[in-house]
């Protein structure tokens, strides 16, 4: 095979000359087309003309293998060169993309190897730790194709002294066929050497295999060791036995039971089970039932006087029973969907508003604010402190420049506190008495939150 052009130098000289590479789909046509996944050819100005995947002299990744043992895997073709070349501008990220739209794939100059190949392609860098010689490159290109031929032995092999040695003159060379010894087999039919393993082979292979320490990825990490079969075919029969009664049961219904039940048993069934929030009924409370709405569903704190005093223009002289707050709940899917719903809460500021809600309602109170006067617990189902905010979660409510009320030390209850003038962290503190009742709702009454 003829010594290889020097597809490197030549494209090298090209840029520095200004003159553009044009990309073709066939070396007997001067058409250009637009993809390098569209060529097959490189023309190279002045009159240069190849392959795309021409094997060029830079060497993938400073590549440690050595010169000596070099492979065609082992350098950077010129469509590689040429597209680094063309895209040195391109991000890291859509460089990698366009390279595998061009069908590069793993073939690709790599990102951290594109500056040093553009550098030495405009000459601003001398550099030639990436390149081989052209004579080197000539030879890989041999084994190359002697390999592609079948035979598998390098070029300039076998070296001087072994041809001499093997020579027809030589005492050592073998004796021809014809005079060889026969052997007992078919004739032309070589015997195979039955393999004996060696018994000290084995035994250190067995000793090798009792070491060996298996590796894990994720998948088998978290797959349990224990067989838990038994345990899902005991609960697989209850499971059934209970389908099956409840199955009867919805099926035949007794009509007598239907007629027979209470009509107000039923409506109190579809009655909404909304959460219940005591405040007191003190006109000194922070909390009341003119700025409890404005307070926990718009997270703006108003001063009780001041919106007392709103109200009554508006012409509502006495505030309601019964505020309802409907608290918005926003929630982000995996899938990064946004999901918008609504949690409702009543808010009563006495035991005669509640027994409006039934004989149950205790059963739905989830938090009682308190100003810190055991009188407001009198008329309550818990008149004492300590049993009460054992059923329900109590929270102070106090202003945030206010001493520690010594009243409240063994209550079980949370402060809150709200600053005077920043109107600005309202917001945080709403966001906080909404965490603190959640958790306890969670871990007390999970049946009355909204799923």
């Amino acid at each position: 095979m003829s010594s290889t052009p020097d597809a490197l130098l030549a494209f090298r000289r090209a840029i520095q000359s200004h003159k553009q590479a044009v990309l073709l789909s066939s070396p007997l046509t001067s058409t250009p087309v637009e993809s390098l996944s569209q060529a097959t050819h490189i023309h190279i100005p002045p009159s240069d003309v190849f392959p795309k995947s021409t094997p060029t002299r830079w060497r993938k990744g400073f590549s440690s293998t050595s010169t000596s043992n070099i492979t065609l895997n082992d350098l950077y073709t010129l469509e590689a060169i040429y597209f680094a070349y063309q895209w040195k501008s391109l991000p890291a990220q859509n460089y990698t993309k366009q390279a595998r739209e061009d069908g590069l794939g793993i073939g690709m100059v790599s990102v951290t190897e594109r500056k040093m190949v553009v550098d030495w392609l405009e000459g601003v860098s001398e550099s030639t730790e990436g390149l081989i010689d052209l004579e080197k490159l000539n030879g890989t290109l041999k084994v190359a194709e002697s390999s592609a031929l079948g035979s598998t032995t390098p070029p300039s092999t076998p070296p001087p002294h072994l041809k001499q040695l093997y020579s027809d003159s030589s005492p050592f060379k073998a004796p021809p066929a014809s005079v060889a010894p026969k052997s007992s087999g078919t004739a032309g039919t070589p015997q195979k050497r039955k393999y004996v393993p060696d018994t000290v082979d084995i035994d250190s292979v067995k000793k090798i295999r009792t070491q060996e320490i298996e590796l894990r990825d994720r998948n088998s990490v978290l797959r349990g060791i224990k067989n838990f079969s038994s345990v899902r075919t005991q609960f697989a029969e209850k499971l059934k036995k209970i389908k099956e009664s409840v199955g009867k049961t919805v099926a035949t219904p007794s009509s007598n039971v239907m007629q027979g039940m209470d009509s107000k048993m039923l409506a109190q069934k579809k009655r909404p089970t909304w959460p219940i929030i005591m405040i007191s009924s003190s006109p000194t409370a922070l909390i009341t039932m003119y700025n409890v709405k404005k307070f926990l569903q718009e997270s703006k704190f108003e001063i009780s006087e001041t919106a007392r005093g709103h109200a009554q223009a508006e012409g509502n002289v006495r505030p309601d029973d019964v505020i309802v707050i409907d608290r918005k709940l926003t929630h982000i899917e995996p899938s990064g969907k946004e999901t918008v719903s609504q949690q409702r809460y009543i808010v009563l500021d006495s035991q005669d508003a509640l027994t409006k809600f039934g004989a149950d309602a205790w059963e739905r109170v989830v938090c009682v604010m308190t100003t810190g006067q055991a009188w407001q617990f009198r008329s309550y189902k818990w008149s004492e402190p300590k049993v009460l905010f054992h059923h329900v979660k109590g929270i102070y409510v106090s202003w945030a420049n206010d001493p520690r009320n010594p009243k409240i030390k063994d209550w079980n209850v949370t402060e809150l506190k709200v600053d005077q003038q920043r109107r600005h962290i309202d917001k945080s503190v709403v966001a906080h008495f909404w965490k603190i009742l959640d958790d306890w709702m969670a871990a007390n009454k999970p049946g009355l939150i909204r799923n």
